[in-house]
């Protein structure tokens, strides 16, 4: 089964970021993860060895037999960017405007979404791929998100950085297309799949639709196929920090 980066994002409304611990904690928490219903995960280039936790973690997407998107995040350099995809990415993001990664992603057809926090930075974002992260979202919190959707009603907007899990819906509700979390998601199995099954329930956000439609963000070939190898990603492409601890003013990236 194919998949596509923005519409899975778009649908799931909670992204999780996982930025620190090594390897083995992340491909653990991983697993967790994708074993509760979630069907895309952001992995950071703050983890040590990440590029070894992208391949191991990205191993898992099938395992369960529910095709997954592992994405990382934090990419800011070409030489990021191209580890990440070597590793087997399932999409891009960055925490503010990062050329060199927009130029890898479009050549290698990836999915990037890149971060902003300015209303000028953020509309470039969206204009060149429809989609764009926001960060950190905590300085200007819900009401400069509404601010923005007012003049980006279309867009993706994923709003990361300083949000608690309990604080996801009053996010959706400002706007959020999806929410980008790092602490705090719930350790027991059963809580961590009702999450994920209630925002699934959730009413589609700003920006699903073009989500649906967004046919250039290509899907995750079959596994020791290479990556996202299709045309470069048009408008609508994607999603970072750890599910455990809480997460601090701008931990996201």
């Amino acid at each position: 089964m194919s998949l596509r980066p923005y519409e899975v994002i778009a649908a799931q409304r909670l992204l999780p970021v996982l930025r620190s611990g090594g390897a083995d904690e992340t491909v653990r928490t991983t697993r967790t993860l994708l074993a509760a219903g979630c069907r895309a995960v952001e992995l950071t280039t703050s983890i040590p060895g990440w590029p070894g936790a992208v391949a191991r973690a990205a191993a898992l997407r099938d395992a369960l037999g529910r095709p997954a998107l592992i994405g990382v995040g934090t990419v800011t350099t070409a030489a990021d960017a191209e580890a990440a995809l070597d590793a087997g990415a399932g999409f891009l993001v960055s925490p503010y405007p990062a050329p060199e990664v927009r130029e890898t992603a479009a050549r290698r057809g990836a999915a990037f979404v890149e971060g902003g926090y300015t209303p000028g930075e953020i509309a470039a974002a969206v204009r060149r791929s429809g989609a764009a992260k926001v960060f950190p979202a905590h300085v200007g919190g819900p009401e400069f998100l509404r601010s923005l959707r007012a003049v980006l009603p279309g867009a993706l907007l994923i709003p990361t950085g300083g949000i608690a899990p309990g604080e996801v819906r009053t996010w959706l509700a400002a706007g959020a297309t999806a929410v980008g979390i790092g602490g705090g998601l719930p350790t027991d199995p059963a809580e961590l799949a009702a999450l994920f099954a209630s925002l699934a329930a959730y009413p589609a956000g700003p920006g699903a639709r073009r989500a649906s439609a967004h046919a250039a963000s290509r899907a995750v070939p079959p596994e020791g196929a290479s990556v996202l190898s299709g045309g470069p990603a048009g408008p609508g492409a994607e999603l970072s920090v750890p599910v455990e601890g809480p997460a601090g003013p701008g931990g996201e990236g």
